[in-house]
């Protein structure tokens, strides 16, 4: 595991797009596993500045996010298909067939999940996943619990979870409670991870998932298991970790 160390949020989110604009330039045709939420925000409109001046390429690309909530179309401003293409998508050039989002208007559990694990089956895998940090330790929508969910399955949102997210919605009333993710064994399975965490509030978590136990009620403390990860935090994330859990 690689830790590097940012400043502040601007410099985490140009770390963050030096490290997927080189799997881009090495790998033009590569996989990447996208995810939304306030972090990776800053990461694309960097990529999307290095795009418009020509020193980046999306047109061979293929993506695949981490989740989605269930019950929200895809026009739905809260919906995730919405969020990539007003945050990334539709400033570059990249296909939009090669593009992937779980369906959330899929009523159908079982069949949406088994869909969205064979479309990252067929794409070969994912070579550079990208990942932020939940205040409980989730990756994706992978909450808290008794065992590390393996495939993209549907889950039940925690309270906290929906609390975090209610500042995107009218009311807390308005936040789904489910959404299809990738699983556990499904994110574990990507060649590179790439794990952006910024804030005070996240260095509590953040100390827990890189130094605490592997433990399924802290989700993303699994990433331990993983060969290649690289972690960019900034310095009031990472106020609590010391010298890295030594």
């Amino acid at each position: 595991m690689k830790l590097y160390r940012a400043k502040d949020y601007e410099d985490l989110s140009r770390k963050a797009a030096n490290i997927i604009s080189a799997q881009v330039i090495m790998k033009p045709d590569c996989v990447l596993g996208l995810a939304t939420g306030s972090t990776p925000v800053g990461a694309y409109k960097q990529l999307i500045d290095w795009y418009n001046k020509g020193d980046l390429d999306f047109s061979h690309v293929k993506t695949a996010n981490l989740d989605e909530y269930k019950g929200l179309t895809r026009d739905n401003d809260q919906s995730y298909y919405y969020f990539m293409h007003q945050n990334l998508f539709k400033h570059v050039n990249i296909n939009e067939k090669n593009t992937n989002i779980p369906d959330g208007t899929e009523s159908d559990d079982a069949k949406e999940c088994s869909r969205y694990e064979q479309v990252i089956h067929d794409l070969g895998g994912i070579d550079l996943q990208l990942l932020g940090l939940g205040h409980n330790g989730h990756i994706g929508f992978n909450e808290p619990a008794d065992e590390f969910p393996k495939e993209t399955h549907i889950v039940d949102l925690q309270e906290s979870t929906i609390e975090a997210n209610k500042r995107f919605f009218d009311s807390i009333d308005d936040v789904p409670r489910q959404a299809y993710t990738m699983g556990i064994g499904t994110i574990m399975s990507a060649k590179k991870i790439l794990l952006l965490v910024s804030g005070k509030e996240k260095a509590g978590i953040l100390k827990e998932v890189l130094c605490g136990p592997i433990t399924p009620q802290v989700p993303a403390s699994i990433l331990q298991m993983h060969p290649d990860v690289i972690v960019v935090a900034d310095e009031a994330a990472l106020s609590e970790l010391g010298d890295f859990c030594k």
